[in-house]
């Protein structure tokens, strides 16, 4: 870590006139291999701050924080942090336990540059907008290649999705995760709630697994998922959320989860998208998720797929470790786990457990 430093101040335009937020350390080093200090990345933030913003905007935010740089311990505050700034909103989320709380709206860059004052890496915006937090209005799915897979094997994924979705009617928007997968963003109309747009994604990665089920898979525990792209379908279930478009990620080399062109998406490599090289990127040919809400798609198609496979006998699939026990899903443990070794534990208690499952971690 680099010799503690004397505190500047970051001015930011924002839509009421500049804003003045301050930066202590801001030579501490959070991308240490690379010599990123947290003032780069404020600056980073402003730089690509319009397209940030309205990425994160009128959402519900998590913060994945870095106290001493991305060798170090990481964090989540869901809670906005102490001394937040009065400029800044919070909305009221529920959580699969019931309970609700305030979460950070990132409505303007200076919020964000805050954030990183804060020792935020990557920011992690719910599906959903301030005025309607129950009903998404994009469907995500996170393409994720298995040990044996690699970025090229996902973007084939990508693209296959991308033409089934259009069969769909639907709209699919690629970004590059920030390591070796791919993330598609669909723009709908908040017309249903968390459930219904879950076993909507599972419709469409189930057929995305019938159309390529060599390289595809839907299997939840890692153990069935072989040298496949996994789609992660559990990333439309409530409180759990992706790397928002333009968030650096906690790599060493400091990547970004980058909005691409779908001419791009096959041509890029991501290990060069990085907190570096993505605002010129972005200044050269601008922001290709910047009509993402233009128009946006109804679900009525996909949750079809969802109901075709009710019918033909396809059911319920995992849900992410921290959930109650839901209506016709299947037992909470790996396959390879007996019978005997579950007995007289309950199906939550194990599952819950990080060193037994295989499931869903953050992204």
């Amino acid at each position: 870590m680099a010799a503690k430093s004397a505190a500047v101040q970051i001015e930011v335009e924002g839509p009421e006139g500049a804003r003045s937020v301050r930066l202590s350390s801001p030579g501490r080093l959070l991308y240490p291999d690379v010599g990123l200090t947290k003032k780069d990345l404020a600056e980073y933030v402003v730089a690509v701050g319009p397209a940030l913003v309205r990425a994160l905007g009128d959402r519900p935010v998590s913060l994945e924080r870095f106290p001493e740089g991305v060798d170090g311990e990481r964090f989540y505050s869901k809670n906005p942090p102490r001394g937040v700034p009065a400029y800044a909103r919070s909305v009221t989320v529920t959580y699969p336990s019931g309970r609700s709380h305030p979460q950070l709206v990132v409505d303007e860059v200076a919020t964000a540059v805050w954030a990183v004052q804060m020792n935020t890496l990557t920011f992690h915006p719910w599906p959903v907008r301030s005025g309607n937090a129950d009903n998404p209005d994009e469907l995500r799915l996170d393409l994720d290649p298995q040990p044996g897979r690699d970025y090229d094997d996902a973007v084939r994924a990508a693209l296959k999705l991308r033409d089934l979705l259009k069969e769909l009617g639907l709209t699919g928007y690629a970004k590059s995760s920030g390591n070796r997968g791919v993330h598609v963003f669909v723009p709908i109309t908040p017309d249903h709630e968390f459930l219904d747009v879950r076993h909507a994604a599972i419709g469409i990665g189930r057929e995305l697994e019938r159309r390529d089920p060599d390289r595809v898979t839907m299997a939840w525990w890692k153990e069935e998922r072989g040298e496949r792209v996994f789609v992660d379908f559990n990333q439309c279930t409530r409180d759990r959320t992706m790397a928002g478009a333009y968030s650096p990620r906690p790599l060493p080399h400091a990547p970004v989860s980058t909005p691409l062109t779908w001419d791009e998406l096959p041509e890029v490599d991501p290990r060069t998208l990085t907190v570096r090289t993505v605002p010129q990127l972005l200044a050269d040919r601008g922001d290709p998720w910047e009509d993402l809400h233009s128009a946006p798609g109804d679900i009525a198609p996909a949750l079809a797929l969802w109901q075709d496979d009710l019918d033909r006998g396809l059911g319920e699939l995992p849900f992410p470790p921290d959930y109650p026990k839901m209506p016709g899903e299947p037992k909470r443990a790996r396959p390879s786990v007996s019978r005997a070794d579950t007995e007289g534990i309950a199906d939550r208690d194990w599952y819950a457990d990080p060193a037994r499952w295989d499931g869903d971690q953050p992204k």
